[in-house]
């Protein structure tokens, strides 16, 4: 067997696995990388050069800078404007819901924009009495359209940039791909508002995510925030030392002692006699215990700061916490005011009422809201306590924006102008970007760890030598010769075709950037084999490796909006075809326009 049809067996063994879908993508990518390995068909330099290459430190650069805007409130700020701008028409809305969800894909990628805004679309389609499924797949279509708008919109555009390069082309610049990316947009909505009402499913969803749009004054108004809590903090030369707390607090109209709090955290008991760094917490008017605390020398700090507008920000924020049955902190004694791993206790309720400003043992059931630092919140995962809202959806869209907003729209700017003038290579660009957002604090160390999509980046940089064998063991030449010989010297239109449709059959099924991994070879040999200009069939298969509409598993933007659609496999496919010969229809127009075919 000759190695370019050994290269097209195992391109035929991964492309089942991936539409098997038993068996994780990355699982099946380095699978694919090691064959290669064993069977000669790639060096152990060759077998690694992916997870070096600069397309994976520019898409993981990318997605740290995504995640500053998303960190400073920038990207709650762009969906409290489509709020306000979709209105309640459905055309209105369906368009504003696409042209938002496009602009933001161009700067944050097709599925950060869509976990962006999926809840913000609920919404929006609630307050206009909309079903969202009749929403959510042309926003998915919208984010898929907008990742042509720029370069970093999405890890293809990364791909087709360096395949050029590598083939000795000029590259694309960074709003280059927008030339296809507008009309693509155009198109999209248009056939959105046009077929969207007949096409979409009636539906409703049993997963409809949650609405934080209002968070704090719907916070604010359940557990009733107006009780004015302090922590009083005995200090070394504190007059309170050696009293018990009911007599330091005893002469002060107005003050209520709610509990003592020793150094080591410990709830005192009525008759301890305080020592230094013991807290006492107290209820009162702000000015009576301002007396208090200086008649006996405490350090006073208020519990619920007077703004309560402060509560949930870029640093810290909110969560309610219900005790499960077996829990370790079943018989704890809690009170509002008591403090733990940074987290601090504003309210506890029990049966759904207030139990008061006093200690109490925590039952299965009760209900906690802290506040502190994000990073203490998500380590209660593993404390005992149930979370009731996730916090990235909360910080997604609860956050307004935040001071370090400029200097996350600074960073972004500046990674932009290097793009496009082409100061320097795109992975500098972003990795400079990346590390500005990080050193400029827009985003902690810990996020960038977190927002990295590894998945995609094991995926990328797996699948790399299977790009490289395909071209180098002459499989590329030997698929492509049939194509051109098939269309012969009749148009090169058809060679167009013939690769669109490879492109989107194939990526309705697996993940566009394998997709794209595996076509590009055969669709730069089918344009030279056939005269083609490689720039304009590497933009073609840009084009048609965003399409993948037909299927909820095609992108994840398409599986982001499934449930909260309530959609089936089948509902995207009516939508999906016809959106997608319109796609085709401008591939044919718009590539050949912009960048000549010979």
């Amino acid at each position: 067997m000759s190695d370019a049809t050994l290269s097209l067996v195992i391109v035929g063994v991964a492309v089942a696995l991936f539409i098997w879908n038993r068996l994780p993508v990355e699982v099946v990518a380095i699978g694919v990388a090691l064959l290669l390995f064993f069977t000669g068909l790639v060096d152990t330099r060759t077998l690694f050069s992916g997870f070096g290459d600069a397309v994976i430190v520019f898409i993981a650069s990318l997605f740290v800078v995504s995640e500053g805007l998303g960190a400073s409130g920038v990207t709650a700020w762009v969906s409290d404007r489509l709020a306000r701008l979709a209105g309640q028409a459905y055309p209105r809305l369906l368009s504003t819901v696409s042209s938002v969800g496009a602009l933001v894909s161009a700067v944050i990628t097709v599925n950060g924009a869509a976990a962006a805004l999926v809840p913000v679309t609920v919404a929006v389609a609630r307050k206009a009495r909309i079903r969202p499924s009749k929403v959510l797949i042309p926003l998915a279509f919208g984010c898929s359209a907008g990742a042509l708008l720029t370069l970093g919109g999405s890890p293809v555009n990364v791909l087709i940039f360096e395949a050029s390069r590598d083939r000795g082309e000029a590259g694309f610049g960074y709003f280059e791909f927008a030339l296809v990316g507008v009309p693509l947009v155009g198109v999209t909505i248009a056939v959105a508002v046009l077929l969207g009402r007949r096409l979409l499913p009636d539906r409703d969803s049993t997963a409809l995510p949650g609405d934080f749009s209002d968070y704090l004054p719907r916070l604010v108004e359940h557990w009733g925030l107006d009780r004015r809590l302090f922590r009083l903090t005995v200090g070394e030369r504190s007059t309170a030392r050696d009293q018990p707390a009911p007599d330091v607090v005893a002469g002060s109209d107005g003050v209520t002692l709610v509990a003592t709090e020793t150094a080591a955290g410990w709830v005192a008991e009525g008759h301890h006699r305080l020592a230094a760094a013991d807290v006492m917490v107290v209820e009162g008017d702000e000015d009576a215990v301002a007396q208090c605390a200086e008649r006996a020398g405490c350090a006073v700090d208020a519990v619920v700061p007077r703004s309560q507008d402060t509560l949930v920000g870029r640093d810290a924020g909110l969560a309610e916490l219900v005790v499960p049955p077996r829990s370790p902190w079943l018989g704890e004694r809690v009170f509002p005011g008591y403090t733990w791993n940074g987290l601090t206790v504003l309210s506890v309720h029990r049966m759904n009422s207030d139990v008061g400003a006093r200690v109490v043992e925590l039952a299965q059931g009760d209900a906690l809201l802290v506040h502190g630092p994000w990073s203490a919140i998500d380590r209660l995962t593993t404390s005992g306590l149930l979370v009731v809202d996730s916090t990235e959806d909360v910080r997604r869209q609860a956050v307004a924006l935040d001071r370090s907003a400029l200097r996350a729209l600074a960073v972004l700017t500046v990674m932009v102008v290097l793009l496009v003038t082409g100061a320097t290579p795109p992975a500098v660009a972003a990795l400079l970007a990346a590390l500005a957002m990080v050193a400029l604090r827009v985003v902690h160390p810990e996020q960038v760890y977190r927002t990295i999509p590894w998945q995609t980046i094991i995926l990328i940089g797996a699948l790399i030598p299977l790009s490289t064998a395909i071209q180098t063991s002459g499989a590329a030449e030997q698929i492509a010769a049939p194509i051109v010989e098939l269309v012969g010297n009749r148009s090169p239109y058809l060679v167009l075709t013939v690769v669109f449709l490879l492109t989107a059959a194939l990526g309705q099924f697996i993940s566009n950037v394998a997709t794209v991994l595996v076509v590009v070879p055969i669709a730069v040999a089918a344009a030279t084999e056939s005269g083609i200009s490689v720039q304009a069939m590497l933009m073609l298969v840009a084009l048609a490796g965003a399409a993948s509409l037909l299927t909820p598993i095609a992108t994840p933007a398409n599986m982001i909006v499934m449930n909260p659609g309530g959609y089936r496999f089948s509902d995207y496919w009516r939508l999906g075809i016809v959106t997608m010969v319109a796609w085709y229809v401008v591939a044919m127009a718009v590539v050949p326009f912009f960048w000549p075919l010979h």
